[in-house]
């Protein structure tokens, strides 16, 4: 009888741990894809979007291809208020739109249960760089009654009181020069998804990046070559 009642406990107990291993192994995958909206100290309120896609190497390793698009502001930048309500950027010669395809390894150093707790991984990645270096056009009076709308010229421009507001969405991006360069970046990844198929989270890292000419963004100000900045990424995907 004792024999019978060792014998199954020993069933349960691996019946148990077998259940519990499939249950954490639900929660592993082997592909993933995932959108991100970035924040980071050298871009506005959204500083860009980011597409990335990753595979398993091992239990703990990735690798990923991330694409970033992202508008790189010149940090002495301040936006004045117009008399019609809305705001523009005095000295601003240029935008500089970023693109960055990356290649990187992501560690996870703590995985998270199914459906519940954080995950916690660290990440790296380098790239080129696409620099669109788009020319900045604002609408300002050329007499009382008449405006135009053209690139920002530090030697015509010299009055923000005749200065009505911005361009056009985008306007100025056809005649866009091409900066090359290149970026690196580090970061620590808190992933709060509850389901195996879909993940959100939140990247945190330093970005580092630079071009093989100066950047002219504001002409009368000290422009860079070397960019710069910390950053947060939320983004939102799917696994399997």
């Amino acid at each position: 009888m004792k024999y019978f009642l060792l014998f199954t406990f020993l069933f349960a107990s691996c019946y148990s741990l077998k259940a519990q291993e499939e249950e954490s192994g639900n929660y592993d995958y082997d592909k993933e894809v995932l959108f991100g909206i970035n924040k980071n100290t050298n871009g506005g309120l959204i500083g860009g979007i980011s597409f990335k896609i990753g595979n398993r190497i091992n239990d703990n390793l990735f690798q990923f291809f991330n694409l970033e698009l992202a508008n790189v502001k010149n940090p002495k930048e301040v936006r004045y208020p117009t008399a019609l309500g809305n705001t523009y950027i005095f000295g601003k010669s240029n935008y500089l739109y970023a693109i960055r395809p990356q290649y990187g390894r992501e560690i996870i150093a703590f995985k998270k249960a199914p459906h519940q707790g954080v995950q916690i991984s660290f990440l790296a990645a380098v790239g080129p760089t696409i620099g669109l270096l788009a020319p900045y056009y604002i609408e300002y009076y050329i007499n009382r009654t008449e405006t135009v709308r053209e690139p920002y010229d530090p030697e015509v421009h010299q009055s923000k009181f005749d200065i009505l507001g911005p361009g056009r969405l985008f306007e100025g991006i056809g005649e866009s020069e091409i900066a090359f360069g290149g970026n690196a970046k580090a970061a620590i990844n808190f992933e709060f998804g509850f389901l195996k198929s879909n993940v959100t989270g939140l990247e945190l890292g330093y970005q580092l990046e630079g071009f093989t000419k100066e950047i002219p963004l504001m002409p009368t100000t000290e422009n860079r070559q070397i960019f710069q900045s910390a950053f947060i990424t939320l983004y939102y995907g799917f696994r399997r």
